[in-house]
């Protein structure tokens, strides 16, 4: 089987010029983009400029008047992916919350956004990711996230951009 990708993007905040570069970097080698929210006007200007883009998004706490749903779930080969924005999900309190959301879904991967901050690890059968913001981190590292999928497994981690 070949390695399957899937980019995680979160808190764009209308810098749409970095998300069209990361959408750049990997639109040939990934099977999906998750957008975690903040801003669905960036997810909606990325469509319209790549309309067969396999792009999948949830509401954040700034996209207001949205009909898009708070959390989804996703399936991509061995991944149960549970996304959010996270604010719905206590996020900033910590994630549990969110953890016990993704197990009871049978997810083995969790994401969530809002806080900025990039996040990864591995506990008892779940990663949990928070890709950071690209355009406006709150830990000086403007990031990412990539999960590929193997047929040994997953493998989800943070990439900074440069």
């Amino acid at each position: 089987m070949d390695t399957r990708r899937i980019v995680v993007i979160s808190d764009t905040h209308k810098d749409f010029f970095t998300l069209r570069k990361i959408v750049e970097r990997h639109r040939q080698d990934t099977d999906l983009f998750l957008h975690l929210g903040d801003v669905e006007e960036d997810v909606r200007k990325i469509r319209a400029l790549y309309p067969n883009l396999p792009i999948r998004s949830v509401r954040g706490n700034c996209d207001f008047g949205s009909k898009s749903k708070p959390v989804d779930i996703v399936e991509l080969e061995s991944a149960r992916v549970l996304f959010c924005h996270g604010h719905t999900m206590f996020v900033g309190a910590g994630t549990e919350y969110l953890e016990n959301a993704a197990r009871e879904a049978g997810c083995n991967v969790a994401l969530f956004g809002h806080t900025h901050v990039s996040y990864c690890r591995y506990k008892d059968g779940l990663y949990i990711m928070n890709p950071g913001s690209p355009s406006s981190p709150r830990d000086g590292k403007p990031s990412y996230g990539i999960i590929d999928i193997a047929g040994n497994g997953l493998l989800a981690y943070v990439v900074q951009l440069k």
